[in-house]
């Protein structure tokens, strides 16, 4: 066949699952070198390729959906499956980090004292950093949906407004919780406490930054005319992803910060 009969994209042959899955491997074992040798070299090399990998694989993307007409309509229906099913996995994720917390944190076994906090940690003040990161995360909440309903409505000003107001306030946050880990009066080796408090928020923070990215690559897009006012679900995906982690952040507030602070 020589020209294609359907309405279905059928990808062409790419490197970049295989660039990806490396570029994963290299980033786990280079941060278990990191810990254990003090050696950067195997977790920089992660870190390169997966940049190299991930803006190589976003511009092939780009290329079929703007410039090619690959995303048709069907196509598109399949992409947001695909996205919905992604935000799915990602809830379960975090499930079992609040599973690994309500565990510890409802029944403290007698090596925790009998109570929660254990006894020698002091809790983060739930009401100052983590509650204007709350609002943070909230006002970006409701600039993302701004820039949505801009697109949505062909004003291509506002879309660009309200995407890099969003962007900043996500970074914003990441540079406050980044002051708060140095400022914690406990670290990641003080017991179920400290490691259930930074791999949740830690990797909630990490999150945070993949979503700041992909809306940056949106505002990208937007600048350059890439998404319609019916032809945007490139930049619908990062809003869904954004969303998500506002919601996740409730959580973690209600439960680790404020819940968790608590004597029991």
């Amino acid at each position: 066949m020589t020209r294609q009969t359907h309405a279905y994209h059928m990808v062409d042959p790419s490197p970049w699952p295989l660039t990806g899955a490396a570029a994963a491997f290299l980033l786990t074992s280079g941060l278990t070198t990191w810990m254990h040798t003090q050696s950067l070299m195997l977790l920089t090399a992660g870190l390169i390729l997966t940049l190299l990998t991930a803006y190589q694989w976003w511009r092939d993307i780009v290329r079929e959906s703007t410039f090619l007409g690959h995303h048709t309509l069907p196509v598109q229906k399949g992409l947001r499956y695909g996205m919905i099913l992604f935000i799915t996995s990602e809830v379960f994720f975090f499930l079992g980090f609040f599973w690994a917390f309500f565990h510890s944190s409802l029944a403290p076994t007698p090596e925790l004292g009998g109570y929660w906090p254990p006894a020698g940690i002091t809790p983060i003040n739930p009401f100052e950093v983590p509650l204007l990161n709350t609002a943070l995360l909230l006002s970006s909440g409701v600039t993302v949906t701004w820039a949505h309903h801009s697109m949505m409505k062909g004003c291509r000003t506002q879309a660009i407004q309200a995407l890099t107001l969003t962007i900043l306030l996500g970074f914003y946050f990441t540079t406050l919780q980044a002051e708060e880990y140095f400022e914690a009066p406990f670290t990641i080796a003080d017991g179920v406490y400290g490691a259930t408090f930074f791999v949740a928020t830690g990797f909630h923070g990490l999150h945070v930054i993949i979503g700041s990215t992909f809306l940056t690559v949106c505002l990208y897009r937007q600048v350059k005319y890439h998404f319609t006012s019916n032809h945007h679900f490139g930049f619908e995906a990062a809003a869904w992803y954004w969303h998500f982690v506002d919601v996740v952040w409730l959580f973690l507030y209600a439960s680790i910060y404020w819940w968790g602070s608590l004597p029991l």
